[in-house]
């Protein structure tokens, strides 16, 4: 069963009405609020609580243990988000777990077990300065998605040619909330933020020459934005600025 609030509703409205017992309600809610398997515990109230399932970090974790992860949530009725996989964990997910889709590029394993109800009040558009910023602008893209948002994309409109930037007029001002995604330098976030009066979050990564200190300078020169408002999340978190994103579009 999966641990939502529509799904909870069904289930108290059926013991309610005497379609489904006490003893059968308890047994679906035996999970609730995780299920623990000794080295993780997979929580199923999270999208009770926060609207959003678990997502499963795969850096620092086994093939075996990514995989009994992924089994228990999908088993759970949740969609599957692993991020920062590599192609040989996600093989072995892909071998146990049914309909699992994986992008090289991104570093993304997915698995939509019901298609998320796009319920978000506008549009979230993610932009990357270059193409080398691709992985962690579509981990916030396909992370915002997920969560139910119509999302663009606008990819490879750094300052290095404000021209493609600006040419794209139309697309930047209709958005309601915009991820920017930066290297180098990390300039495309200010700029965009000079444009537009919706919430920008700035996504630094860790692309750029040695003294950009592995996203460092881009972090820094995002956090000093002298464009107002602008939200700075961490080196490379595409994730996490694709669930703010979520968070404030279904505000």
């Amino acid at each position: 069963m999966s641990m939502n609030r529509e799904s909870l509703r069904a289930l108290l409205e059926r013991v309610r009405s005497g379609k489904t017992d006490t003893d059968t309600a308890l047994e679906e809610l035996r999970a609730l609020p995780y299920e623990d398997l000794g080295f993780a515990k997979v929580d199923h109230h999270r999208a009770l609580r926060t609207g959003a399932p678990e997502v499963v970090f795969a850096p620092g974790k086994s093939a075996s243990q990514i995989v009994e992860v992924a089994e228990r949530l999908v088993a759970g009725g949740h969609n599957l988000l692993i991020t920062r996989i590599d192609e040989e964990k996600a093989r072995a997910v892909a071998d146990r777990v049914p309909g699992v889709s994986y992008d090289r590029d991104a570093r993304l394993a997915t698995k939509i077990v019901t298609p998320p109800e796009i319920d978000g009040k506008g549009t979230i558009l993610v932009l990357s300065a270059g193409t080398s910023d691709y992985a962690v602008a579509e981990e916030a893209a396909v992370t915002a998605t997920m969560l139910g948002n119509e999302v663009k994309r606008l990819y490879d409109v750094g300052v290095a040619g404000l021209h493609r930037l600006l040419g794209n007029r139309h697309v930047i001002f209709s958005a309601r909330v915009l991820i920017v995604v930066a290297g180098m330098e990390g300039a495309l976030p200010s700029v965009v933020a000079g444009m537009v009066k919706a919430p920008v979050i700035a996504v630094p990564t860790s692309i750029g020459y040695g003294s950009s200190f592995g996203g460092l300078a881009a972090l820094l020169a995002m956090l000093n934005s002298c464009a107002a408002g602008v939200t700075v999340v961490n080196i490379d978190n595409g994730f996490g600025a694709g669930i703010a994103a979520s968070a404030i579009n279904h505000i």
